[in-house]
């Protein structure tokens, strides 16, 4: 054996270079996903205000053209252009944009700030976006079976999600999930959302589920060095949520309200 730099290697050994496999820094990663979905909220919040000045305060509500064609709504009765069931699939994604007034937002973008940032810096950007929109799509399909004529809208079913992620992270590491107070933040939101009138239960407990599925489907991937079976696994979880959403649009509407009158906003 010889010795070198790298320790004793055999003599036919010796005279070749090491090959250094760099890890990506994720760690020192920017949260540019987080701060992109952030910046996407804000955007289309400041086109709500526009349209609706009085959504710019703590008790006010935006409810204009934005609101009328992109929040989520199963179907309503007497009218045949409204909702997931008429082919307005758009809705399952873009009423995860969309917020009530400055507190709603306020409020989901400093949580997400919070856990977008948390997680990203750990898995990364891609997956990030990944767990986001599977959340969001599961977050909407539950909110449609709880509220099929209510409107729903708000970013906090993906946010759940993101919290669900952050939950299986701390398991696979052997964390306590209550120490480490994340668990605590879930069920402190999950008293509000079954106690507090007009909250989407179903959206958070939909995007909650999501989280923990598509995380779970991630790291299931990484366990078999697969990768792409993690990706191909959200990617049904998402199309199986987009199905769920339209059969269960379809099946309200032989029970659709007539009136704009029950909401679910989710905050």
């Amino acid at each position: 054996m010889t010795p070198t730099q790298v320790g004793m290697r055999c003599p036919e050994c010796a005279g070749e270079k090491t090959r250094v496999i760099r890890a990506p820094n994720v760690l020192a990663a920017q949260p540019r996903v987080t701060i992109a979905l952030i910046t996407a909220n804000v955007l289309v919040f400041i086109a709500e205000v526009i349209q609706t000045p009085s959504a710019f305060s703590f008790s006010g509500s935006a409810y204009g053209s934005l609101v009328e064609k992109g929040a989520l709504i199963a179907s309503l009765r007497g009218n045949e252009v409204l909702g997931v069931a008429h082919g307005q699939l758009w809705r399952l994604v873009t009423s995860g944009f969309l917020h009530e007034n400055i507190l709603h937002i306020a409020f989901n973008m400093w949580v997400l700030y919070v856990f977008g940032t948390m997680l990203e810096r750990v898995i990364g950007g891609r997956r990030l976006a990944i767990v986001y929109f599977v959340s969001l799509l599961c977050g909407s399909l539950l909110a449609l079976v709880t509220t099929p004529h209510g409107i729903t809208l708000g970013a906090s079913g993906a946010i759940f999600g993101l919290m669900g992620a952050v939950v299986m992270i701390l398991l696979e590491r052997g964390i306590p999930i209550m120490q480490s107070g994340v668990g605590w933040v879930i069920v402190i939101n999950l008293v509000f959302s079954f106690t507090m009138s007009g909250i989407s239960w179903g959206g958070h407990i939909g995007g909650l589920v999501g989280g923990v599925l598509a995380m779970g489907a991630l790291q299931l991937g990484d366990r078999r060095r697969s990768p792409a079976l993690g990706m191909a696994l959200c990617g049904a979880l998402a199309i199986l949520a987009v199905v769920g959403s339209v059969l269960v649009a379809h099946a309200s509407l032989e029970t659709g309200a007539s009136l704009l009158v029950p909401t679910g906003l989710v905050p």
